[in-house]
């Protein structure tokens, strides 16, 4: 049964430890677990493979642990909005495993659903696809991607009910159902927690089968990554 947590710290008391493997949710900063980001910077754990579709920016999110230097690689698809993201990099301070954007959510997913392994075209012909098994189906290249699966899930949702049932929110869902299912432990943070029966079976969008720990934020920061104001024509 998924336990509830008072705090950040309390979700990842007795999980973390040097070397790990993390997986978080969130898409740029939509859906990102900030408290649990928070916590795992406050706990000092060091030399983290953190796969994340980006690493946020750099105040914020993941891009804090980058900070903290507490990142040894990262496995994700974005780097952009992260300048020391990209200082690190290109400094040979971090290692980068760049996916193309589906392939990682493919990889994180074939993960979660105990598949080792799978055979995509994108990539085919590309520098993705140096030192990748390659194969040829119905006439067509295809190159060999392995499924990801973490020590510990970090994830954010909208809503859970006691059992661990989660709902999320719009664009908020994002790589976070793909990415609870893909770790040995999954915690979760959750803006509301309902009592079990609450949440309409048709409704969960990943269940709690999946979930380990359940924290109750408040105070969400939520900052817009990007802010674009048209103007009006007069």
């Amino acid at each position: 049964m998924p336990k509830i947590v008072e705090s950040a710290e309390a979700a990842l008391d007795d999980l973390l430890f040097d070397g790990m493997t993390i997986v978080a949710g969130g898409f740029g900063l939509c859906g990102i677990p900030e408290k649990l980001i928070l916590g795992t910077r406050d706990s000092g754990v060091r030399d983290l493979t953190v796969i994340s579709n980006n690493a946020g920016v750099d105040d914020f999110g993941l891009g804090l642990l980058l900070q903290t230097r507490q990142i040894r690689k990262m496995i994700s698809s974005y780097v952009g909005e992260n300048k020391e993201f990209a200082r690190q990099y290109l400094a040979g301070e971090l290692e980068l495993e760049f996916n193309p954007q589906g392939t990682l959510a493919e990889r994180i997913r074939a993960g979660g659903a105990g598949i080792p392994a799978f055979f995509t075209k994108t990539g085919v012909g590309t520098l993705v696809a140096e030192g990748k098994e390659e194969r040829v189906f119905n006439g067509e290249r295809f190159i060999m991607e392995m499924g990801l699966f973490a020590d510990l899930a970090l994830v954010k949702a909208w809503k859970a009910d006691t059992k661990g049932n989660l709902i999320f929110r719009k664009t908020a869902r994002n790589f976070n159902p793909i990415a609870a299912t893909a770790a040995k432990v999954t915690l979760v943070e959750v803006e509301e927690l309902v009592a079990a029966g609450e949440i309409d079976p048709d409704h969960v969008h990943t269940p709690g089968i999946y979930v380990d720990r359940i924290l109750v934020g408040t105070d969400y920061i939520k900052p817009i990554e990007q802010r674009t104001i048209r103007t009006e024509s007069v």
